[in-house]
């Protein structure tokens, strides 16, 4: 179990530290020792868990799309807007997620290693899909078509964010992407339940690392 549990860590070690340099320098200038360096691994523990710099690069973008922010709503699109605002909410600060962002954006490097916008249209066209068999999507609404949709406007806001402020702005541009989308695709009577504040994913972050705690001590 300890060896297990190392091996893990180790591994986690070595894709946080690609997704640092890759997040940085990009795909084609990062290196495998500097990834090495920032990880303190031996090039051994490396190639234990990652055979290539592509396997890094999939690794990353592998890791992007997690359920550990995901809390159950009786409304499936406010699990939705939470899912892209806490996005948001961590995107600026994680280097596996911004990482994901410049890897994805690489149209020569993904021949190699692919994108991860492909996970995110199926997260967005499952909880549309789901949405709508709830009865909380207009009828003329294809999840498939407007997740792909929303995939486009959500990569624009990212760059106009990062360009125009660094980031900074980011969940207020997602919080009004949000705004404007939801209206052409929701009924009614759900839309004026969803909460779609700029603050949105700050409140569901907090509110999983406060039962955290509470989730940890019942499994004792």
């Amino acid at each position: 179990m300890a060896q297990q549990e190392r091996a893990v860590r180790t591994r986690r070690a070595v894709l946080e530290a690609a997704a640092a340099v890759f997040a940085e320098r990009g795909y084609a200038a990062a290196t495998i020792g500097e990834i090495l360096t920032r990880a303190q691994v031996t090039k051994g523990a490396l190639y234990f868990h990652f055979d290539s710099k592509a396997a890094l690069a999939q690794g990353v973008l592998e890791a992007q799309v997690t359920t550990d922010y995901h809390v159950p709503r009786e409304l499936k699109l406010q699990e939705w807007v939470d899912a892209g605002m806490t996005l948001a909410k961590r995107l600026p600060q994680e280097p596996l997620l911004l990482a994901g962002v410049r890897l994805s954006a690489d149209l020569q490097g993904r021949e190699v290693f692919g994108s991860a916008w492909p996970a995110w249209t199926e997260l967005t066209a499952a909880f549309l899909t789901e949405a709508k068999e709830r009865g909380e999507v207009l009828p003329h609404v294809v999840p498939g078509e407007t997740a792909q949709v929303f995939l486009g406007a959500w990569i624009g806001v990212q760059y106009v964010s990062q360009a125009m402020a660094g980031w900074a702005d980011l969940e207020v541009r997602m919080s009004a992407l949000f705004s404007h989308m939801l209206p052409a695709i929701t009924a009614p009577a759900v839309l004026v339940r969803l909460d779609t504040a700029p603050d949105r994913g700050a409140r569901v972050i907090a509110e999983v690392r406060a039962q955290a705690p509470a989730l940890a001590g019942a499994g004792q």
